[in-house]
């Protein structure tokens, strides 16, 4: 995710636990009683949304069917199915979801009952169920894209609707386990009326068309985390193009607007080209940008599938170098952020350090703007952004009422910062080094920061535990190695000055 600059200032709308581990404990706990316990909401423990993902089962895929009808001021119907290997005993499932109406829930194909607590949808199969068992859950529900309350989930377009889910609002549009800890394959069957245009994550299974309306599937190659979910409903045109090894490149636009938008679009391919040439191949099935009609103040990496607004590409004050740039920094999460998720919302940092490094780093060689002085600048903020966020790796939690505020800049150009410091201290060819193991060794799955630190040491040849642990986690900004003349200004004196 990246921030939308404005003309005038806005509101901001703004990004594997140990499972068996939490798992395992919670369920130790809801055991330990012998009495039945009334239904609860539930989390996996994570630092910053502790409610976050529910213990005791792992998804391994998501049958999501949509039923749009026109209006996206009106609620879909919808119907999510739930493949999921149960890695605990279980008297309840908790899912998360709220925001719509559930109709009905079955478990293993026997009607359940369900309830709800908190943001969780409790369900409550026939039998316990046991480590190992299958678990097939179809909840009949209602996916509602109006709220007052809460920013994200659904996206209202000029001429329908749009995903945005970062950080944890996929569950206000279908039940899920909703943390990136738990990744899964997804298929998506959307059905809309006639004259509409539905695209979702991976690529197209199939397109039956009726009278009045059409309904398109689709379905992801590799796993996903919920927050990358993306469909797309509109009066759309899909443009196809080749990547880089024949990769399937697909845009999606408003149609009236297809012109206009052609000369960005088409910079994409190389911009891929660019990006394998720094990490390697590219980790998905297909790439692509969505362009919505829409403000919502930032650009978002679903995975396969990007969200921009259109305004990034009409506003005539962004120069080409930084609309490229800002590309490029959607197209680097495909590999740090969704095809390498994080394992806690902690480690944000390595998802948004990873894009904001690439789009520096793509902006110096192709516009000339020196990485160096973007990253003084950074270092010269760095300490009042630690006092505001915290430190890259352990970042201070939400806003009350505001789960997006986590997206601050000391986790984009206060990350990069650090990534800057890693290849000064290590030296360029070793840390290039460890950015393409980094995306190899975890590619589809989760890691940690201490993932991170470890394998930058085995690279390297040498134990960075001492640096990361003061870049990472120190509320001051060590020295910059080879830069010993930088300096950092205080929070105090940041203020006293009237700087923002």
């Amino acid at each position: 995710m990246l921030l939308t600059p404005r003309t005038k200032p806005s509101r901001p709308k703004s990004v594997r636990i140990a499972v068996a581990v939490l798992a395992a404990t919670t369920s130790a706990a809801l055991l330990a009683a012998s009495a039945p316990q009334p239904a609860a909401p539930l989390g996996i423990g994570d630092r910053l949304f502790p409610h976050l993902g529910n213990p005791g089962y792992d998804v391994t895929s998501y049958d999501i069917a949509f039923t749009y009808h026109g209006d996206n001021s009106k609620p879909l119907d919808a119907l999510t199915k739930i493949d999921a290997r149960v890695t605990a005993p279980l008297e309840r499932v908790n899912l998360d979801f709220t925001h719509g109406k559930v109709r009905s829930v079955e478990v293993n194909g026997a009607a359940a009952d369900f309830t709800t607590a908190g943001e969780d949808l409790v369900v409550t199969p026939h039998a316990r169920v046991q480590p190992g068992e299958r678990l097939r859950i179809a909840v009949r529900h209602t996916s509602d894209p109006v709220s007052r309350d809460v920013e994200g989930g659904w996206v209202r377009t000029g001429d329908g609707l749009a995903m945005a889910n970062q950080a944890d609002v996929a569950h206000r549009v279908f039940p899920c386990n909703d943390h990136p800890a738990d990744k899964a394959q997804f298929t998506f069957r959307v059905t809309a009326p006639k004259g509409l245009t539905a695209v979702a994550n991976g690529l197209p299974l199939a397109e039956e068309r009726r009278a009045d309306t059409t309904t398109w599937a689709y379905r992801t190659r590799h796993p996903m985390a919920t927050e990358l979910a993306q469909v797309s409903i509109g009066r759309s045109t899909v443009l196809h193009r080749t990547g880089p090894y024949r990769l399937p490149v697909r845009d999606v636009v408003p149609t009236k607007d297809r012109k206009q938008l052609e000369p960005w679009l088409k910079k994409t391919p190389d911009q891929i080209s660019w990006m394998e040439d720094k990490v390697g191949r590219y980790p998905f099935e297909t790439y692509g940008v969505l362009v919505a009609d829409a403000r919502t103040g930032f650009e978002l990496e679903t995975q396969t599938l990007s969200l921009f607004e259109k305004e990034l590409f009409t506003r005539p004050e962004f120069p080409e170098w930084y609309v490229e740039s800002i590309m490029v920094h959607e197209l680097a999460h495909q590999w740090f952020g969704d095809s390498v998720s994080p394992a806690t919302w902690s480690d944000l940092w390595l998802n948004e350090g990873h894009a904001t490094w690439y789009e520096a780093l793509y902006a110096e060689e192709k516009a000339r703007q020196p990485l160096e002085k973007r990253m003084r600048y950074a270092y010269r903020l760095s300490d009042s952004w630690r006092a505001a966020g915290g430190p890259p790796a352990a970042p201070k939690g939400p806003r009350p009422g505001e789960k997006i505020s986590i997206f601050r800049p000391v986790v984009y150009d206060g990350s990069a910062l650090v990534l800057y410091a890693l290849r000064q201290e290590i030296g360029r060819s070793d840390f290039e080094a460890v950015e393409r193991a980094w995306v190899h060794t975890y590619r589809d799955g989760n890691a940690t920061t201490a993932d991170f630190v470890r394998l930058a040491s085995e690279v390297s040849g040498r134990n960075l535990d001492g640096f990361f642990d003061a870049w990472l986690y120190g509320a001051k900004t060590p020295p910059m190695p080879g830069h010993p003349d930088w300096t950092s200004t205080p929070p105090e004196k940041k203020a006293a000055s009237g700087k923002k």
